[in-house]
């Protein structure tokens, strides 16, 4: 290991045992991103195809986002601190991110599936950019969109004092997108009108939020547009559902390890995830094949699992590390990896040490700018969202 990187770990905060686990599962759902990417376009021999590597790591993510929003909005109860937080934490980085592309669009193009039209900058601003319709600028944002689907509906349910303590949700959800795999073909819905709209009730849902003028009620009609746009016009309903699905499933383990909920509604939801693709109607692509999807869905468990099993023993800094930065993996990596594609050329029939080097290099870069961008953008805007959503102290004191 380079000795810069070194320092840099020894740098950091230790994580609390209690998170540790976390943070090294982050650390493992973005390097499986990460290493999807970069196989599938510079090393292709390396790249798996019983199970698909990048959709195995975002699941990764998805599980712990279900496990520890809703107990830490519960926790600090409330939600105008928890919508500042949320926004300090994904807007500054995603927005650089995406200036940084359109600034490179010269040189290398913009992806041709994103609409050259204001409703593409609608489908931005709120990041639902997959549940409306709308390619974004780099192809890994698709998950940002059901991120903030789990979290209108997380925030909905704490406004409306369902706590789901029997962990009924995740399973329903399961259920709603097997009978929504075998209804649909396609989102009911569709047309750039729905960025718009999604848009504007957004905006005026969250202005209500922070500023407390019907906070619960706006809350709770945010969730139900969530869940509107998740059933009829996501791109593949059924696996939109599936997503929010696994997302409540993980708030289900967390209910159940502190004895306060049962663990079977997760096997549900885990065995009707993994079967839908059997009956659906939409399910042609490679990775939800049956036999790929289901190992996808295993391993993850499996990942998830060893992990919890793991939490109260001391676990690798590295991969603590890379868990601290995990966002800025996750959006760094592909602005990255295009530019060396863009000079290095085709690599998929190079010779293997040029393609092996092509890797080195990649993740020579990828790891110091992950960090950069980390330390100098995400903690900084963290820091500045915690002293924005903490009410100031009663005169006098």
């Amino acid at each position: 290991m380079p000795l810069a990187l070194t320092a840099v770990l020894r740098a950091q905060r230790p994580a609390s045992p209690r998170l540790a686990w976390l943070d090294a599962l982050r650390g493992i759902g973005a390097m499986a991103v990460v290493g999807e990417h970069l196989t599938t376009w510079a090393m292709p021999w390396l790249r798996p195809t019983a199970f698909n590597l990048g959709v195995y790591g975002v699941l990764v993510f998805f599980l712990v986002s279900g496990y520890i929003i809703p107990t830490s909005l519960e926790r600090h109860g409330d939600l105008r601190a928890f919508w500042i937080g949320r926004a300090f934490r994904l807007y500054p980085l995603y927005l650089a991110v995406i200036a940084v592309v359109l600034a490179l669009a010269w040189w290398i193009p913009v992806r041709p599936e994103v609409p050259r039209d204001l409703s593409s900058a609608a489908a931005h601003a709120t990041m639902l950019l997959d549940v409306v319709g709308v390619a974004g600028v780099l192809n890994t944002m698709w998950t940002l969109s059901y991120e903030m689907i789990f979290y209108l509906l997380a925030a909905a349910l704490f406004a409306g004092g369902v706590r789901d303590r029997w962990g009924l949700l995740p399973a329903l959800l399961a259920v709603a997108g097997g009978v929504a795999g075998l209804a649909l073909t396609g989102p009911p819905l569709a047309g750039g009108w729905l960025a718009w709209v999604s848009c504007g009730v957004f905006a005026a849902g969250m202005g209500c939020v922070i500023s407390g003028r019907g906070r619960t009620v706006a809350a709770c009609a945010l969730g139900v547009m969530a869940l509107g746009l998740v059933l009829l016009s996501s791109r593949v309903p059924w696996f939109g559902v599936a997503i929010v699905a696994v997302m409540f499933a993980g708030t289900a383990i967390r209910r159940w390890e502190s004895g306060d909920g049962p663990l079977w509604p997760v096997a549900v939801t885990a065995v009707v995830v993994a079967a839908t693709p059997l009956w659906a109607r939409n399910a042609g692509w490679w990775w939800v094949r049956p036999d790929v999807w289901g190992l996808t869905i295993l391993l993850t468990a499996l990942t998830f699992a060893a992990a919890m099993a793991w939490r109260t023993r001391r676990l690798p800094a590295f991969l603590a590390w890379l868990g601290a930065i995990s966002y800025s993996l996750y959006l760094v990596h592909l602005p990255i990896l295009l530019i060396l594609m863009e000079v290095a050329g085709e690599m998929r029939w190079a010779p293997l040490p040029y393609q092996i080097g092509i890797g080195l290099v990649f993740l020579s870069l990828l790891l110091p700018v992950s960090w950069l961008s980390h330390h100098y953008l995400e903690r900084p805007m963290q820091r500045l969202g915690r002293r924005l959503s903490t009410p100031p102290p009663p005169e006098g004191r």
